[in-house]
């Protein structure tokens, strides 16, 4: 296992704790809601903003264990007709491309934050909108760097004959 596998797989263990934890939270708190709503004839102010942005936060977290585990969204209609070494060379093609976008992505959303800094808004609790939309920035990184894990091991497969993982 090389050091960038390494590092790829503690990334998602930790994306997985972070998915669990905000599952949990958004559940505990939908719940909350409802019931609070139903049987008290109240609610919490600020509990539908945080359901909504951790969805966010979820998708975000998602989208980069997904993308380690090569279930991100893809059309391989063609290329799993190809043989193998063919196969890794669309594969090195696709991931280049793929962390191009990702990279262009996150230095958008770098922008887009530094301009909701700007704006000064809130979501609720004097709480800044900017910090329900931070994860956007991070989270293209966290999916360019597994594209990169996936990109080295397509390249290893292209050229060293082995196997490219699944």
């Amino acid at each position: 296992m090389t050091f960038l596998e390494s590092i790829d797989r503690l990334l998602v263990k930790a994306e997985t704790a972070l998915i669990v934890l905000f599952l949990g939270a958004m559940v505990l708190l939908a719940f909350a809601q409802v019931v609070l709503r139903n049987i008290f004839d109240t609610g919490l102010l600020w509990g539908d903003p945080l359901v909504r942005h951790l969805v966010l936060w979820v998708g975000f977290t998602g989208a980069a264990v997904a993308t380690s585990e090569r279930r991100h969204i893809s059309i391989d209609a063609l290329t799993k007709f190809f043989p193998p070494r063919m196969k890794s060379i669309a594969h090195v093609i696709t991931n280049v491309f793929a962390l191009y976008v990702c990279l262009v992505l996150a230095d958008a959303a770098f922008t887009f934050l530094a301009g909701e800094k700007e704006a000064g808004g809130m979501i609720t609790l004097s709480i800044p909108s900017w910090v329900g939309i931070v994860i956007i920035p991070p989270g293209y990184a966290l999916i360019a760097f597994h594209f990169v894990v996936k990109l080295v091991e397509s390249i290893a497969a292209v050229f060293g004959n082995q196997p490219e993982p699944t």
